[in-house]
């Protein structure tokens, strides 16, 4: 695809790739990381990079900050030769890498002084330069607090501070929004403009999330390592115009269910949930497919104007999951029949899989969860929402068995947590933020391990493990070490490793974070297919849109319940003259900033 705006001989350029080639272990192993990729970013810019998971992203932004010497090609920042010319560039740029390049065991204000100092900002300039800061991040009371004990937007914001202690020429952020909650993301993006506006800094960077992209000024959207497109975000919507879609569910059937069921037709490309309607991207050709799509679902179907997502999506192709879709319910697992199979519409006593009541965590003098309470069915998809540093990871703690509570009562599959939590635990599956693999192992031999460890016979642990290399499409990588996959195959991977024993209960922490958004919505038809099958779901996340999922929420802040019932319940606290259909994540924004009060 060609570029969709050329570029203006009479703009500045900060940052140029020509023909840049980078291949790891060359002589081993070689592994292209980009492929004679020509792009350039403006002054004065926000210039944002897209692609899907192995795109070249990292690599190319690591080459402009001289991380990574190009094995062909070249890189210029700021009229400089990264190679040649690094000691020039690197002390008129900023970048802050995916993990932030904190010192855990430094404060708030020590990071800031070390940063100072590698950077020669004059002692005479730092009080008014740190004020600045502080204000801007909002973290002038936490000076003196460790790094490593901030919150996950409180050290992006840190981060983010370091990097400009001196202000930059050029800002180079790497995904820096992954991980954080909504309140956070829009924090920095208010910084990152503020910065533009008033300190003339040009911006690049690269977001796992594509509403960011719509507030570039420039986007590139990179795949196997090549440029496919690049243009104002406006641009991008015109190739889908008249293909969008949004269909209103019926009142009785979830609007998960409606989205699987779309998912199936060959002329749709794309089917999400967003504010309980379902959006959709027909193929091209396909453009009249409304009467059609209507009589499919029995829904109303109306057109809507496009979206730089719809673009992505349908550029990229409809993703791998359909397969998931395709085959529906297909079989119940054998605690499953031993309830009698009961579906995940069931609301018996007997459904109900988790029952919490009153769960309070005390670290000595601070309270981390407070009087939490709720339930969940089986067959049922549950979000645990909240800012960082909620309570939702010492929540999900003790529901797993892991963090013994203070007070309350936990009961998880039929037993007492607080009393019997290895019978619990294996019922349980559990999928951590960083996906708990053995990096060195194969595939195969992770599924080994886990089923080894999950304590089945030898003739299930085999069974078990091809349905799972069938079930996750791993069997091309069956023999690849964990630490070679994609992120995409790694959140497979470990999902299959939680589903290795069939457990009742599947705890998902944060489960896409850094994801694609190909890979989310392969995640989420494949966990919407378990619930089908009458596994209950526990899910975290910060991907607000991903919230429409689930049938019921909770939302935390500083430890206790802010809010709690259906997405459109949550909707519904957030409506307002000026916005009467709110998103999930506007009515997060306006309870985490006590702007409404939930009943």
């Amino acid at each position: 695809m060609q570029d969709m705006q050329p570029q203006s001989s009479n703009e500045e350029i900060l940052l140029e790739a020509t023909d840049l080639t980078k291949i790891f272990s060359p002589k081993t192993k070689p592994t292209v990381a980009l492929d004679s990729l020509s792009v350039a970013a403006k002054a004065g810019q926000v210039t944002g990079f897209v692609g899907p998971d192995g795109a070249g992203k990292t690599t190319l932004l690591r080459t402009a900050a001289g991380l990574i010497i190009p094995s062909s090609g070249s890189m210029h920042v700021l009229g400089h030769d990264v190679v040649d010319d690094i000691n020039t560039i690197r002390p008129q740029i900023g970048y802050m890498p995916q993990k932030f390049g904190l010192y855990e065991d430094l404060t708030v204000q020590e990071n800031l002084d070390l940063y100072a100092d590698l950077q020669g900002v004059p002692i005479a300039e730092r009080t008014s330069r740190y004020a600045r800061l502080m204000k801007m991040t909002d973290l002038g009371k936490f000076t003196d607090r460790m790094a490593g004990q901030l919150s996950g937007g409180m050290k992006q914001k840190l981060g983010l501070a370091c990097c400009l202690v001196k202000t930059p020429k050029l800002l180079i952020l790497d995904e820096p929004t992954v991980g954080v909650d909504p309140v956070s993301r829009r924090d920095l993006w208010e910084i990152v403009y503020e910065l533009v506006a008033t300190d003339n800094v040009s911006v690049v960077l690269s977001t796992a999330y594509l509403d960011e992209a719509e507030r570039c000024d420039t986007v590139i959207l990179l795949k196997k390592k090549k440029k496919i497109a690049e243009g104002a975000p406006k641009e991008f919507r015109k190739p889908v115009q008249n293909r969008v879609f949004q269909v209103t569910p019926p009142t009785e059937v979830a609007p998960r269910d409606v989205q699987a069921q779309l998912m199936q037709r060959d002329d749709v490309v794309d089917a999400t949930i967003r504010s309980g309607q379902i959006r959709l991207v027909v193929s091209k050709g396909f453009e009249k497919a409304q009467p059609s799509l209507a009589a499919d679902v029995a829904a109303a179907v109306v057109p809507v104007p496009p979206v730089f997502e719809d673009f992505f999506v349908d550029t990229l192709g409809k993703n791998d999951a359909v397969g998931l879709a395709e085959k529906g319910v297909q079989e119940t697992s054998p605690a499953q029949e031993e309830q009698g199979g009961v579906t995940a519409h069931s609301s018996s006593a007997d459904s109900i899989v988790v029952d919490v009541k009153g769960l309070t965590k005390k670290f000595d003098s601070f309270t981390a969860v407070q009087n939490i309470s709720f339930q969940v069915e089986r067959g049922k998809i549950f979000g645990l929402l909240g800012a960082n540093g909620a309570g939702k990871t010492t929540t999900f703690r003790m529901l797993c068995g892991l963090l013994k509570a203070t007070d309350g009562e936990v009961v998880v599959a039929g037993q007492d947590m607080r009393r019997a939590p290895a019978v619990a635990r294996s019922r349980i599956g559990y999928m951590a933020q960083k996906f708990s693999l053995y990096q060195q192992l194969t595939v195969e031999r992770n599924l080994l391990f886990y089923s080894t460890a999950y304590g089945l016979s030898k003739a299930k642990r085999q069974e078990r493990i091809e349905w799972a290399l069938e079930e996750f499409e791993l069997e091309p990588k069956r023999r690849v070490a964990a630490e070679s996959l994609p992120g995409g195959y790694k959140q497979r991977l470990a999902m299959a490793a939680a589903m290795l024993h069939e457990p009742d209960i599947l705890f998902l922490d944060e489960p896409t974070s850094g994801a694609d958004p190909i890979a989310r919505r392969e995640f989420w038809l494949r966990i919407n297919r378990f619930a089908q099958q009458g596994v209950a779901v526990i899910v975290t996340t910060h991907f607000m849109e991903e919230a429409e999922y689930c049938d019921s929420l909770l939302i935390m802040a500083q430890g206790e319940t802010l809010a709690r019932g259906t997405p459109e319940e949550i909707r519904s606290l957030a409506i307002t003259p000026d916005n009467p259909s709110p998103t999930v994540e506007d009515a997060f924004i306006a309870l985490a900033e006590r702007n409404i009060s939930p009943s």
